[in-house]
Formats: C-alpha cells, structure tokens, sequence
C-alpha cells in the first residue's frame, strides 16, 4: 500500500469518526485532521477536485472552531461577573413617581422589569423594601402566568427605571453577562425567602 493510500483510508475514518462525535469543538478538531490527511492524499494522489475541496474546507473549519472557542471564553467571562444594571440605563425609559404611587398590583401583567436609581419600593404583601441600585419585577416575567405575584408601591418619591419584556428577551440573547446575572438575580431572590407556602405572595 502506498502512502497516499494510507492518508486515503485515514482521512476517510476520519469522516466516519466525526459521525460520532456529539459535541461541536471535537467534530472540528476531527474535521481539520481529515481536511489534512485529504491534502496531502489528493497531493500524492494527483487527485485535484480533493485536493481542492480540503483547503477550501481546511481555513473554514479552523474558523468555526476559533467562534465557538471564542464564544465559550466569553460565556465563562460572563459567568464569573455580575453585570451592573445601570450600565443598561440607555436601553430603559425613565419615570418619577411620588410616595403611595402604585407601580403595580397583584394580578397585573407582567411586562417590565425595573431599576431604582433613587427613593425606594415597598411590597406590602412579604415586608420587603428596595432601594437604590436594587432590581425587581423579574421573577413575574418569568413565571408562567407572566403576572404580578404582589404589589409595588413606591415609598419615597423615585426615579425608576423600565427594562421592557421585548428589550430584556433582545439583551438575553445578545449578552451572556445579562443572561447570568438575570438567572443570579432571580435565584438569590427566591433563595432569600422560605419556601412559599400556599396564597403567600412573591414579587
């Protein structure tokens, strides 16, 4: 058996073997290792229309994986670091409310969630008050009923600002940071309370 031969045969049990691959990195490291074995066969082979396939599979394959690399580094980033939610004032709108203003109630739709960038918010409902630099309303536009578990009633007068439900899903997607402190959020939420009995409120 020649030796191209032999790059023959390897690069084609290099093709079976990323059928079997489960997870995108290893198929591409499989796929670049059968776009080099496919070179250098359709080079001794003389075998041109190969040989021709490969280097033009060869810089795409290595730039696959340098994305998915990429993206997975940016993840892990996002992961260890909480994003500050002030830093997305510009995707929110802005509003001033006065003490005993309701922001909403029980029951209602959820569609937003809000930052406090001054006063603070009561719910009657669980004794709790947030202040400035606190974030509420994620857990409502999340749950399944998409409404409002209890009442928000601004305390001291507030400026407070909107992430809306279209913008926050949009932020989802594009940020992992968002992502992984939205998710942070909601857990340390829902870990910071006993578990819920029947009729209690959540906000």
């Amino acid at each position: 058996m020649e030796n191209g031969e032999i790059f023959g045969y390897a690069a084609s049990l290099l093709v079976f073997t990323s059928f079997l691959m489960k997870t995108m990195i290893p198929l591409r490291y499989i796929a670049i290792a059968s776009n080099f074995a496919f070179i250098v066969y359709g080079l001794g082979s003389t075998l041109y229309p190969v040989l021709i396939l490969h280097v033009t599979l060869l810089p795409l394959n290595v730039f696959r994986l340098w994305q998915i690399r990429s993206d997975m580094r940016k993840i892990e980033r996002a992961a260890k670091n909480d994003l500050d939610f002030a830093s997305l004032i510009p995707h929110m709108s802005r509003s001033r409310f006065r003490s005993g203003d309701m922001l909403f109630r029980a029951g209602d739709p959820a569609d937003a969630l809000y930052y406090i960038a001054s006063g603070s918010v009561s719910f009657p409902e669980i004794g709790s008050t947030l202040t400035v630099g606190d974030v509420f309303g994620e857990i409502g536009l999340f749950s399944p009923e998409r409404t409002r578990s209890a009442t928000a009633e601004v305390q001291e007068d507030a400026e407070i600002y909107a992430l809306s439900g279209e913008k926050i899903q949009e932020l989802y997607y594009q940020n992992p940071a968002f992502g992984f402190t939205l998710i942070r959020l909601i857990t340390a939420r829902l870990l910071s309370k006993p578990p819920a009995a029947p009729g209690e409120e959540r906000i």
